[in-house]
């Protein structure tokens, strides 16, 4: 597929430097660069600035509330990026959509400039520049890990961050522990000029999405493909063929977008996996994207499943 890294957080050519992480010399050299910048993330929510990321000076009063020390995250045009968490943060009202599938609330710190605030990642996702999703990813998938991850999988303790946020260290066994990416499938199954969409019970009303699901350990992703469709809506399948991946820090998995042949029609739906299954053609997906159609509501813009319905619709998927 000609443009599958144009996906949002797709590779923007982000210098990782993993050299560095573990030379923390040549660390404090890049942190103390006028040119550094950190961006904090507050219980999943990073900060955003207008529709952009939230970048601030790494002297900021905000640090102050930080869980742990900052995660570097990569050289950007040689200029350090850090991702900070400061969810230790209390702020005046926790709102009941915090962890919701979307939380539309935002807050606040006190510290900020007043367009300066912590919101969900999945509305603004597709407005960010490539650059910026790629590091707001990584930075929302690193504090996400790091803040589930604190103890040792070995003996029990208590671990801490090393290699400059890239594993945590036990120090009572010497375990080290490192990120963690689930491998999921996501797959635009057709038959004919027709596509297989399902919903879960727990998305937004009417919105429709290609199937997904997570890879088993022994599985290849095509397997995966064959038989997560054919669990949750009784279709076989025929070829399976990849086209794209996308990161996807919600909270840490690597989509695998696939394209696949029905052999069957018929839909036989597992109520424990999804609410409803169908079919849907071209004109209908079209209608659904422009939001004129009156059941249907599509992926969410930067979805991977966004991207690939568009570019089913226009014979662009080789």
């Amino acid at each position: 597929m000609r443009d599958a890294e144009t996906v949002t957080f797709g590779g923007s050519g982000l210098d990782r430097a993993a050299v560095l992480r573990g030379k923390p010399d040549e660390m404090a050299r890049h942190s103390a660069s006028a040119e550094a910048r950190l961006l904090p993330v507050w219980r999943g929510k990073p900060l955003f600035a207008g529709e952009g990321a939230g970048w601030l000076a790494l002297d900021h009063p905000i640090v102050a509330e930080a869980r742990e020390a900052p995660i570097f995250l990569g050289l950007d045009d040689g200029a350090a990026r850090f991702a900070l968490d400061i969810s230790p943060w209390e702020p005046d009202e926790d709102p009941e959509t915090l962890g919701a599938f979307f939380d539309p609330s935002e807050q606040r710190h006190p510290s900020l400039a007043p367009d300066q605030r912590f919101a969900e990642l999945r509305g603004l996702m597709a407005r960010l520049t490539r650059r910026d999703a790629e590091l707001v990813a990584t930075a929302r998938a690193l504090t996400g890990w790091h803040a589930t991850h604190g103890f040792c999988a070995r003996c029990g303790e208590r671990t801490l961050p090393g290699k400059a946020g890239w594993q945590r260290d036990c120090p009572a066994c010497g375990a080290n522990h490192f990120p963690r990416t689930d491998p999921v499938v996501i797959v635009l199954v057709t038959r004919g000029d027709d596509v297989l969409l399902g919903r879960s019970a727990f998305w937004p009303e009417g919105m429709y999405s290609l199937l997904a699901g997570f890879v088993e350990p022994g599985e290849t992703i095509e397997a995966a493909a064959r038989r997560e469709v054919a669990e949750e809506a009784g279709i076989r399948l025929g070829r399976v063929g990849y086209l794209a991946s996308q990161p996807w820090p919600f909270p840490s998995s690597l989509m695998f977008g696939l394209r696949a042949e029905a052999l069957t029609r018929d839909i036989v739906l597992d109520p424990e996996e999804l609410e409803d299954a169908l079919w849907a053609s071209r004109e209908e997906v079209l209608e659904a994207l422009h939001g004129r159609h009156p059941r249907l509501k599509p992926a969410r813009p930067g979805s991977i499943a966004r991207f690939l319905l568009e570019r089913w619709l226009a014979d662009d998927l080789d």
